[in-house]
C-alpha cells in the first residue's frame, strides 16, 4: 500500500519468489486487487532454469513444469556444464511445453537487464515478432512440399517405414514458393489436426479441408492417387517426412520434385503433460458468443490452463481485442485499431490434457 502511493519514485517491481514456487497467485494479484490493476501492469514472469539438474525436476514435478509454462522469459542457466547437444534437446523440450517464451542462455545467472525487464508480457505481438514461427512446435506435420502439377491424376508412391498409416493432406497454393507454403501452414494445421478419413492402396482422395490417412500396413509400393481439379501450384503436407517411406510423386510417369519444401518441428513427446496449442481464424467473433464460451472454459478446465493470450478480431469493433488469463482469471482490452492490417485472430494455450481439436471447435462455433 505505501510503496504504491511513492509511485512516482519506482520503475519496476521486481517480485523473487523461492525456488520452486507456483508463479499463478503471484500474478493472479495483478488481475484481482484493484489497486494494483489500475497503477500496475504484469510485464511478464521470469523463470530461471538450471540446465544441468533440471530434467530431474521436469521428470518428477509439476510445479516445475508449471513453472515453465507460465514463462514469458525462460533464463537457461550454467549453460557451461552441458553438452551443446544436450542443451538444444532441453531447449526442444522447453518449447513443447511453451511455445511463446523467450529463451535466454547464461552461465553463471549473468544476463542483460534488458532481457529480463520490459519484457511486454503481454503484447503477443511481440512474440511474433521475435519468432514468427512461435506455432512451429503445435504443427501436426513434419514436411511440406510445394508441386507444380497438371489436370487429372497424381501418384503417391510410398513404401514402407515406421507407422502403419500416414496422414496427408493437399493444398491448393497461389504459386509453388517457400511463401506460399508459409501463408497457409497455420490453417492447414487447424484441419489437418481433424479425424482423418482412411484411404486404401489404390484409391483416390481431392483437395479439401478433410484430411485422409493413407494406409500402409501391406508390404511393398502403394499408390494412392491425388484427384487435381485444375493445373496449377498445390502444397502436399505430411504427418511424417517423406524421407521415412521413400515417398515420390508422380504425374503421367514422370517423377516430380517438389519446386519448394520446409520440415517442421515436429512435437515428439506426446507423453508431456504440459502443451501449448495455438490456434489461428480468419473472420471475426460473436463478443456475445466469445465471452460465453471462454467463461464455460475458464469454469470447466480453469485449473488445467496455465496461460492463455490471443489477439482477437471482434464483429463491429474497430480495436483488436488483446486478452491474457492464468487459470480462472481473465483480464482483457482493447487495444490499437486494426486499420489496414487484415483481421485475423490468435489465440495460445498453455496447460494440461488440452484438446485441440475441442478448442478449435469451440471457439470456431463462436465466429459471427
Amino acid at each position: 500500500g505505501s510503496l504504491m502511493r511513492r509511485r512516482d519514485r519506482f520503475d519496476a517491481i521486481l517480485i523473487e519468489t523461492t525456488g520452486l514456487a507456483d508463479p499463478a497467485p503471484v500474478a493472479q494479484t495483478f488481475f484481482v486487487d484493484e489497486e494494483m490493476q489500475t497503477k500496475l501492469r504484469l510485464d511478464g514472469i521470469v523463470t530461471m532454469v538450471d540446465a544441468k539438474h533440471v530434467v530431474l525436476h521436469l521428470d518428477e514435478s509439476s510445479e516445475c513444469k508449471e513453472q515453465v509454462a507460465f514463462a514469458d522469459v525462460i533464463v537457461l542457466n550454467k549453460c557451461d556444464l552441458v553438452t551443446p547437444e544436450e542443451l538444444d534437446q532441453l531447449e526442444r523440450r522447453l518449447r513443447g511445453m511453451n511455445a511463446v517464451a523467450r529463451i535466454v542462455r547464461t552461465t553463471n545467472a549473468q544476463v542483460e537487464l534488458d532481457a529480463v525487464l520490459n519484457v511486454g508480457g503481454f503484447d503477443l505481438d511481440r512474440a511474433l515478432q521475435q519468432r514468427p514461427t512461435f506455432l512451429e512446435p503445435e504443427y501436426p506435420f513434419e514436411w511440406a512440399g510445394a508441386f507444380h502439377f497438371d489436370e487429372g491424376n497424381a501418384t503417391l508412391v510410398i513404401n514402407d517405414g515406421p507407422d502403419p498409416e500416414m496422414t496427408v493432406m493437399a493444398w491448393k497454393l497461389p504459386n509453388t514458393t517457400a511463401d506460399a507454403i508459409a501463408e497457409v501452414q497455420d490453417r492447414v494445421a487447424v484441419f489437418f489436426s481433424a479425424d482423418p478419413q482412411e484411404i486404401a492402396p489404390g484409391q483416390g482422395f481431392t483437395l479439401g479441408t478433410t484430411p485422409v490417412s493413407v494406409q500402409l500396413d501391406r508390404g511393398g509400393e502403394k499408390r494412392f492417387l491425388l484427384n487435381l481439379p485444375e493445373r496449377g501450384a498445390y502444397a502436399l503436407f505430411t504427418q511424417h517426412h517423406p524421407d521415412e517411406f521413400s515417398m515420390r510423386v508422380e504425374q503421367q510417369g514422370h517423377v516430380l520434385a517438389a519446386a519448394s519444401e520446409h520440415v517442421f518441428n515436429p512435437e515428439h513427446e506426446h507423453d508431456e503433460e504440459v502443451t501449448s496449442v495455438g490456434l489461428e481464424f480468419a473472420g471475426e467473433f460473436d463478443q456475445k458468443k466469445l465471452n460465453s464460451w471462454l467463461g464455460e472454459l475458464l469454469m470447466t478446465q480453469g485449473t488445467d490452463i496455465f496461460r492463455m493470450k490471443g489477439i482477437v478480431a471482434i464483429k463491429g469493433a474497430a480495436q483488436r481485442f488483446v486478452f491474457q488469463g492464468v487459470h480462472m482469471l481473465f483480464d482483457g482490452r482493447p487495444d490499437r485499431p486494426w486499420g489496414e492490417t487484415p483481421r485475423s485472430s490468435q489465440l495460445v494455450f498453455i496447460g494440461r490434457n488440452l484438446d485441440r481439436q475441442a478448442l478449435h471447435d469451440g471457439f470456431h462455433a463462436c465466429l459471427a
